[in-house]
C-alpha cells in the first residue's frame, strides 16, 4: 500500500521527505527533476508504482500532508488519483 501526498504540500513543498526516501519515489524534486520541474508543480507526489510503504517520509514532513493510503482520511481520498495521474502525465 503506496503513501499518498496531500493537497497540504501545496506552497510549502518541503523536501525532507524526499532526502530519506530510500527509493526516490517523491518528485518533483529539484535535485533530481530539476528546478524547472519542482517549480512548475504545485506539490510533490508519491509514485504509488514505486512507493515501498516504508513509512520513512511521514515524520519528516512538516505539514503531515502525507498518509497511507489505507488511512488517507475521507477528504484526501481524491490524493490517490492525484499522485498516480502525476506520474501517468510525467511518463
Amino acid at each position: 500500500m503506496p503513501h499518498v501526498i496531500t493537497d497540504r504540500c501545496v506552497g510549502t513543498k518541503d523536501q525532507s521527505c524526499v532526502e530519506v526516501c530510500p527509493v526516490d519515489c517523491i518528485h518533483p524534486a529539484k535535485n533530481i527533476d530539476g528546478e524547472a520541474a519542482f517549480e512548475a508543480a504545485p506539490q510533490l507526489y508519491i509514485d504509488p508504482d514505486v512507493c515501498i510503504d516504508c513509512g520513512a517520509c511521514v515524520p519528516e514532513c512538516p505539514v503531515e500532508a502525507i498518509f497511507m493510503d489505507d488511512e488517507l482520511p475521507e477528504e484526501f481520498r481524491a490524493f490517490l488519483e492525484v499522485n498516480a495521474a502525476y506520474y501517468r502525465q510525467t511518463g
